[in-house]
């Protein structure tokens, strides 16, 4: 499997290239800075540094086998990364497999009633700037050519992988308040083996 990685440098993603060089997977890890991607050298990693405007990314985003956006919500300012990333895939990769983190605040769907009526309407307001640039993403890819998949987790931790991740493509699972980003990493890169998840955007949980 050839794939590259945008976002390589976060924390997700750097799990992700971790994880996908375990497997035996040739990466391209595409960062801004190299100084804070903090994985080993390795024979199968290529590191590719670009912003997502310059011309060049095009050539670390064709003829991969699949291509993971990792960059995921972010704090409060206004941002268009993840609209960006996405749009930068579509221009250069074709119909390429794509996975792409998104986040689970962006749905109601499945959710009790506390959680819909309370815990969101809070979320949404919080994280505005960041839930329209993930909308915007989203958009993107639903309107592309692409093969792809977008995963929605909810509220990440930096604890160990639980090894078990719920999944289900009709919103959010009930009780399914967190998961640890090296279990998101983890269902990244089996989505983007999963044929049956092409087309989907898909809740995670905590197994």
């Amino acid at each position: 499997m050839k794939i590259t990685v945008l976002g390589a440098s976060g924390r997700i993603g750097t799990l992700a290239v971790r994880e996908a060089l375990a497997r035996g997977w040739h990466v391209t890890a595409v960062v801004r800075s190299p100084e804070r991607l903090h994985v080993a050298s390795h024979p199968r990693l290529d590191v590719a540094v670009h912003a997502l405007g310059d011309p060049s990314l095009a050539e670390a985003l064709q003829g991969r086998d699949a291509i993971v956006l990792a960059f995921g919500a972010r704090d409060r300012r206004p941002t268009t990364v993840n609209a960006d990333g996405a749009r930068a895939v579509i221009a250069a990769a074709g119909a390429t497999r794509f996975v792409a983190e998104s986040a689970i605040g962006l749905t109601t769907e499945g959710d009790d009633p506390f959680t819909r009526f309370v815990v969101k309407p809070i979320l949404g307001a919080l994280l505005r700037n960041s839930f329209d640039d993930l909308r915007g993403m989203e958009s993107a890819i639903r309107a592309s050519d692409l093969r792809w998949t977008i995963v929605r987790p909810p509220r990440l931790t930096d604890g160990p992988a639980a090894g078990r991740v719920r999944f289900s493509t009709h919103g959010a699972l009930r009780g399914g308040f967190v998961i640890s980003r090296a279990d998101v990493a983890t269902f990244l890169l089996d989505a983007a083996e999963d044929t049956a998840l092409i087309g989907e955007t898909v809740g995670i949980a905590r197994g």
